[in-house]
């Protein structure tokens, strides 16, 4: 599928697979709200071919691409620039093609971030913040969570020292960042990211019911046309829950403004995508 608006500039997202991504209509959306000229294909990539894919983009014209799975960590480091966040992810999901060479920036954490203020109006600032998982999905979220100014923010995984090697790597950014294993998490956190892919398989992550209470955000990065079990465990101890679709369009829309220097809106679209109750 390829929707075309304008012809100025082109982009696509690569992936394998990525028959699947909504990149496509959701920017498409972007370019008609904000009037910007672009064409965006889904392109995919054999699992042993990203980097020869990027080139063949370059020499066509291309402007830039998103890239997801399994692609993230060979963008990183295929990519000649890095932005901060996204040397602190690792792993890179919006490409720039640019006249001295390849720019590389994260923003799903950002994405994550402008779901939980803006559309879930939930403050991060002064919070006490669950993030459950420790892999690369995690780590992208890390920062711009910091960012924000948390009390705490706690990184729960089945695997202690994975958690505290994640834990000590961001210890430099002025808030506690704290590790343990799901069986040594205490008390209630305000808000609960699950940032690993048991959803996918239809698992819930062994969480203390105890985490989640009234006025507790459980938002999963996952995203589907029904609850994940995260979520529906989460909502039966007393928490709001909310899924990934949201961070989803507010990802896309930072890699829109990376691309063209316009920050479209999300909210109307956002409404648009999930489908009725």
């Amino acid at each position: 599928m390829t929707v075309t608006v304008g012809v100025n500039a082109r982009y696509c997202v690569i992936g394998n697979p990525v028959a699947h991504s909504k990149s496509p209509t959701i920017h498409a959306a972007f370019a008609l709200q904000t009037g910007q000229g672009i064409v965006y294909e889904r392109c995919l990539a054999p699992v042993d071919g990203f980097a020869a894919i990027v080139r063949q983009l370059v020499a066509s014209g291309y402007s830039g691409a998103n890239v997801t799975v399994p692609f993230k960590l060979e963008a990183a480091a295929l990519a000649t620039t890095l932005s901060e966040r996204a040397r602190a992810a690792g792993a890179v999901n919006t490409l720039s093609f640019t006249p001295s060479g390849i720019a590389g920036d994260n923003t799903d954490g950002a994405g994550l971030v402008g779901d939980i203020l803006h559309n879930a109006g939930v403050a991060i600032a002064g919070r006490r913040v669950l993030l459950v998982g420790a892999g690369g999905a995690a780590r992208g979220a890390i920062l711009p969570l910091l960012q924000q100014g948390p009390r705490q923010l706690v990184i729960a995984n089945r695997t202690a020292a994975t958690a505290e090697n994640l834990a000590a790597s961001f210890n430099s950014h002025g808030v506690p960042v704290e590790a343990c294993t799901f069986a040594d998490l205490d008390g209630r956190f305000d808000i609960v990211v699950n940032a690993t892919s048991a959803s996918l398989a239809g698992d819930l992550p062994p969480l203390p019911p105890a985490v989640f209470g009234a006025g507790t955000l459980a938002l999963d990065m996952m995203y589907a046309a029904d609850p994940t079990p995260f979520m529906r465990f989460a909502a039966a101890h007393g928490a709001s829950m909310r899924d990934g679709l949201g961070m989803l369009v507010e990802q896309a829309a930072e890699a829109f403004f990376v691309w063209r220097g316009v920050r479209p809106q999300t909210c109307a679209l956002l409404a648009a995508m999930r489908p009725p109750a």
